[in-house]
């Protein structure tokens, strides 16, 4: 995408975290954009933020998507994703995409390494069940 065209900058959301996934390199980077991608799809009205960069590298920080509120994070590590979902915790999970942080008494996480699948459909749900709860708690 054009950032002249967009009128994006090299320091909006959307351009840092397509810098941070082209940075990857590896399987990580587009199992990440799909998932993005998926997040997207489920709630157009979802807005992506950066949050947690640090000075002396600009470009490194965490993906946050949000909806009347924090709805998830997509954090990259050397051999995995995960998907922390703010408040995981009071989400139902029916399909058990949830295998990180289960002791904890607000987030819940998916831990994704290489070989690992995420099904579509259960994430999306998992998505717009995180988003109607926010919606349910900012009273809108």
């Amino acid at each position: 995408m054009n950032e002249a065209r967009t009128g994006l900058g090299a320091d909006d959301p959307a351009s840092l975290i397509n810098a941070r996934i082209a940075a990857l390199g590896d399987w990580r980077g587009p199992r990440l954009a799909r998932i993005r991608h998926w997040i997207r799809q489920a709630d157009p009205a979802i807005a992506e933020a950066v949050k947690w960069r640090k000075p002396s590298n600009a470009m490194l920080g965490v993906p946050v998507w949000e909806r009347a509120g924090l709805l998830c994070t997509g954090e990259t590590y050397k051999t995995s994703l995960k998907l922390t979902f703010a408040k995981g915790a009071a989400l139902p999970d029916p399909s058990g995409l949830f295998n990180a942080g289960l002791d904890g008494g607000t987030r819940r996480a998916i831990d994704i390494r290489e070989a690992d699948g995420l099904d579509e459909a259960a994430f999306t749900a998992l998505i717009r069940a995180a988003v109607a709860l926010n919606l349910s708690r900012a009273g809108g």
